[in-house]
């Protein structure tokens, strides 16, 4: 492999942007993207002769098209043009709309994930509802389905023969020499689903399938969903011109779950044997995979209260299971997708947070522990698209993984050997400071790395196994030609510190002021919060752009993680047990006293913005300090945790019939009576995550109460809407003329 640097990205450079320089609400959602080229889901082929990913198209950003890079001739290619096969609207299903929700995708269209055959010859996708499968040999894609109904979450079986999906809520495959189709399960329909993730499996627990093929290709484990327990409940959607009424299984907090079995079919047979998951039904599915033998699933059950998580070993013919080892916690156990299977077959990693932080554990095949992997005080950190374990050279006994070592607030690719003596010192590979995000070849050889930082926006390039580059696939060079050209004299600067909590932990909080700051003027704060579990905002990535334009409308920017926004261990996390927003206002007032302390900030201009979890937060600060913000803005919040979901909500609030005053003390009801701000509350009026109940009653008691506020409410809009380009543009400018408003900058 040649070891220099080879600039690729000149194919994709586009002509600079004629703009003024001051970047508005408006050039935010225009193409190009103001990141420049931005791959995502990339991947190496199996036999690790090129890297693939699908690349938002020039004239829409929304849309996605499919390239591949190639290691062997250094040549960019458009693999596959979306438009070229559907160019129409996107007729998708209720259940394919929801799952882009959970993927949080919705809005995009074209390509949105594919699959590599194990052979690397073929790539499977879907586009508008059918599937199709590309021969990389042949450069051509051949349409495998043409219906009226929408096939979901297509995969390519390890042999490469078959094709897996959905239809019609049950398990279907297509069979690619013989070219024909079966359907696996029958009793698909109404309260039944077989081979999909539940909601709560899908929105909460990071489970995004509900099926798994075994490594021969013969069987196929599923889950059977049965949600009839589920609470039938009437949910509206209104709509511009009309509204539909869903009766919703909407699994609240405190109420049954849906039931959930897993069954191994045999493609040859046809017979399903049902794993034993125990006698105790009312538990999760959290993971599923299978034992390289291919004759025993591996499950990972979680309990209810989510403070034991078993590893189940379960055979595929008798459905017999044995418990290889159980974790427990005193709070709750987080789900990680880092279980790996050593190719030899002589154990497994297992992640774990028994030591305080998340770290690695070598485990025999009986489930005993053979030795700590990692240690120290930082975390090994993976996401719900990404494992921490990056790779394993079981002949040099190495182990590869991202994690905080360096700070909280990067992401480092690091190396370790399984016998090294100080398990907290691993070797560092990646070499720049910011995030970096690493996709390892299977041989270990190189690696490909998505790299940003708060002055770098995301480049993508190989590296050799050390770290070392060796040629980029997208540059991205901040130069004049890239889309952020014409703003970045007006980059806002950054300042990154840390402030004690009540405990003594620092709180880590990012400050940013217009490139002509003046510090002998007082300005305006907005506080941008989201203060949620696995919420950091404070990082060394590439830019907001709605926190650039809030500086350039004249406020300076300020975001704090106050303690439970995770990726800081148990103790950060915990204080949040069982009273959901408390401790984190009292952080997030720690942030306001150090802004109050600077002369430059004038104490009596504070604004607070969140969404989500961060719209929550908004509602609650403003209410339990009523003399700190002069002006919230509060998008699609929770505000009764009763509305919320199972998974979740109990997660850290246990059930409300457990811990009434902890729901009661972390609703924003019991603190309206204190609003003094002026108010803007944001909701989607079909948004089937945080329910638009949360606002509406919420409205009911400020009008009650004779509380003034403004809101502003969006016709068949859901969750995700502040990132859709309609939506999105219309909200964040009432966002900031409201501020405007109130805040005078």
């Amino acid at each position: 492999m040649i070891r220099r640097l080879i600039t690729a990205s000149s194919v994709f450079l586009v002509a600079p942007v004629m703009a003024d320089d001051t970047l508005t609400v408006e050039r935010m959602f225009e193409a190009p993207s103001l990141s420049g080229p931005s791959p995502s889901q990339l991947k190496i082929s199996p036999d690790s002769s090129r890297v693939t990913f699908i690349r938002a198209s020039e004239s829409d950003v929304q849309r996605g098209n499919l390239w591949e890079y190639s290691l062997e001739d250094n040549e960019l290619r458009l693999l596959v043009d979306s438009q070229e096969l559907s160019s129409g609207p996107e007729q998708l299903s209720d259940e394919e709309l929801a799952r882009r929700e959970r993927l949080r995708i919705s809005g995009s269209t074209g390509i949105v994930g594919y699959d590599f055959s194990t052979d690397g010859k073929l790539l499977l996708f879907p586009i508008a509802g059918d599937l199709y499968v590309y021969d990389l040999e042949r450069r051509k894609s051949t349409r495998i389905t043409e219906t009226d109904e929408t096939e979901t979450d297509p995969k390519l079986s390890p042999s490469g023969r078959y094709v897996s999906f959905i239809r019609a809520q049950n398990l279907f495959v297509y069979d690619l020499e013989k070219k024909e189709e079966r359907q696996l399960t029958t009793d698909g329909g109404g309260t039944i689903k077989n081979g999909m993730a539940e909601f709560v499996a899908q929105e909460e627990m990071d489970r995004l399938t509900g099926y798994w093929w075994a490594p021969d290709s013969d069987a196929i484990a599923f889950a059977r969903v049965d949600e009839s327990p589920v609470t039938l409940e009437e949910r509206f959607e209104v709509y511009a011109e009309s509204f539909k009424v869903f009766l919703q299984r909407y699994p609240s907090t405190g109420t049954p779950n849906a039931e959930v079995e897993l069954g191994v079919v045999e493609l040859d047979s046809g017979e399903t044997t049902w794993m034993d998951l125990g006698i105790e039904s009312d538990i999760y599915l959290a993971r599923v995979s299978w034992f390289p033998d291919g004759l025993h699933v591996a499950v990972q059950r979680q309990s209810r209260d989510q403070k034991t998580l078993d590893f189940l070993k379960i055979d595929r013919r008798s459905g017999q299971s044995k418990t290889l080892l159980t974790e427990t916690a005193e709070t709750w156990l987080s789900l990680y997708n880092d279980l790996t299977f050593l190719e030899s077959g002589d154990g497994f990693i297992w992640a774990s947070e028994r030591s305080g932080f998340k770290h690695l554990y070598l485990y025999d095949n009986d489930g005993q522990l053979i030795q700590p992997l990692t240690a120290g005080e930082w975390e090994v950190t993976g996401n719900r698209y990404q494992r921490a374990v990056l790779h394993v050279d079981e002949d040099a006994r190495e182990i590869v993984f991202a994690a905080t070592a360096e700070s909280p607030l990067e992401r480092h690719v690091y190396r370790i050997g399984f016998d090294a003596r100080d398990k907290s010192k691993p070797e560092r590979i990646s070499k720049r400071e910011g995030w970096h995000s690493a996709v390892f070849a299977k041989n270990g050889e190189f690696y490909v790395d998505v790299f940003q930082s708060p002055t770098t926006p995301t480049q993508v390039a190989v590296h050799d196994s050390d770290g070392e580059p060796i040629r980029y696939i997208e540059e991205n060079a901040l130069d004049s030609s890239h889309p952020f050209a014409p703003y970045v004299d007006e980059m806002p600067d950054i300042e990154y510190g840390t402030i004690k909590a009540e405990d003594g932990q620092d709180l880590y909080y990012k400050f940013l002021k217009p490139a002509d700051f003046d510090p002998d003027k007082q300005y305006p704060v907005i506080v941008y919060v989201y203060g949620g579990p696995s919420g950091q905002r404070v990082t060394k990535r590439w830019r907001d752009p709605l926190e650039h334009i809030m500086v350039n409308r004249g406020f300076l920017v300020f975001a704090l993680d106050n303690r439970g926004t995770s990726f800081r261990g148990v103790e950060f996390d915990a204080p949040i047990y069982r009273r959901l927003g408390n401790i984190e206002v009292v952080d997030q007032m720690a942030g306001v006293e150090f802004l109050k302390s600077k002369p430059y900030v004038d104490a009596d201009r504070l604004g607070v913005f969140g969404w989500s979890y961060g719209g929550y937060m908004a509602l609650m600060a403003a209410m339990q300090e009523p003399d700190v913000f002069a002006a919230a803005v509060s998008g699609a919040p929770v505000t009764d945790w009763t509305l919320y979901d199972t998974h979740y909500t109990e997660r850290f609030m246990s059930t409300p019939q457990d811990n009434p005053e902890g729901y009661e003390a972390g609703s924003v009801f019991p603190y309206v009576e204190n609003l003094k701000s002026p108010l803007l509350v944001i909701h989607g009026m079909a948004d089937d995550n945080v329910l638009f109940t949360n606002s509406t009653k919420l409205f009911a008691e400020l009008q009650a109460q004779q509380k003034d506020f403004d809101s502003m409410t969006y016709p068949g809009s859901k969750h995700s809407l502040i990132r859709i380009p309609g939506t999105g543009q219309h909200s964040i400018t009432k966002t900031l003329t409201f501020f405007e408003t109130h805040l005078n900058p």
